[in-house]
């Protein structure tokens, strides 16, 4: 199968199995909103993991993140910071790049090739997330990558930040794939996954309980480029590099802005 252009994607940090129930904790006392309204038979107790599986993990509204760059160079840090910042916008939300090691949010340019972040509240799991490590990377930004492709990777990933998951496992896009085409193709450079994190990261969906939005939006930043041949309909993804208007709206509703008075 030719490639025209590798596909550099980012893959989920998910919490592991027996971590949920903590992470869990952590969501609800950062967001009380993040608790799962679970609807019981009279009799019916909900087990704790159940519940952790569909908690949230979103961040108060207004909430002031803390940033800290634990590597990286002058200009990879000020690209950084640029385009991060983009989200603030259309949400009620605040990233402080000085926030030094109180930092929820820690970045790295170096921990390994690929790029990834914790979604939303898990970055506070320090058993997953300790204090000293980084809960973002970029592995593939330098100095001399161009603007769009930073604006593409690091808009991404801090959508992550604030609990965004990736739109092409929405159950609601309809996507089927060639799963032997899918899985050669990601077993080779630059990803070079297993099969189990192939399904991770591309073929398994979410579940409707974990979704921001129950609408597929095809021009979301949290969706990324696949050609038609990884597709059983040939029906190839578009390639998006800034904020569409359903990211706008998604995160303006789950961050909302207070209405200036007139």
């Amino acid at each position: 199968m030719p490639r025209k252009s590798p596909i550099r994607i980012c893959y989920d940090r998910i919490i592991p199995h027996h971590r949920k129930i903590t992470a869990a904790a952590i969501s609800t006392a950062e967001n009380p909103s993040n608790r799962p309204r679970l609807s019981l038979l009279p009799g019916v107790s909900a087990h704790p993991l159940k519940i952790a599986l569909e908690t949230g993990k979103v961040w108060p509204n207004g909430r002031k993140l803390g940033v800290r760059f634990l590597d990286g160079s002058a200009t990879q840090k000020k690209k950084v910071q640029r385009f991060a910042e983009m989200w603030c916008a259309y949400a009620n939300v605040g990233l402080n790049f000085s926030a030094g090691s109180k930092a929820e949010i820690r970045i790295s340019f170096v921990a390994d090739d690929g790029s990834w972040s914790a979604v939303g509240t898990d970055c506070l799991v320090a058993e997953e997330f300790p204090k000293n490590e980084p809960t973002m990377n970029f592995g593939w930004l330098r100095d001399d990558t161009d603007d769009v492709e930073y604006r593409r990777v690091v808009v991404h990933e801090f959508g992550h930040a604030l609990s965004a998951i990736h739109e092409h496992q929405n159950p609601k896009g309809g996507i089927k794939w060639n799963l032997p085409v899918v899985y050669r193709y990601f077993s080779g450079p630059p990803n070079n996954w297993s099969k189990e994190e192939i399904d991770s990261n591309v073929v398994q969906k979410y579940s409707l309980d974990q979704l921001n939005a129950t609408t597929f939006d095809p021009k979301s930043i949290m969706l990324y480029s696949f050609p038609a041949e990884l597709t059983l309909d040939h029906r190839a993804m578009p390639e998006n590099t800034d904020l569409s208007a359903g990211d706008k709206k998604f995160i303006g509703k789950i961050y909302p802005k207070k209405k200036k008075k007139k």
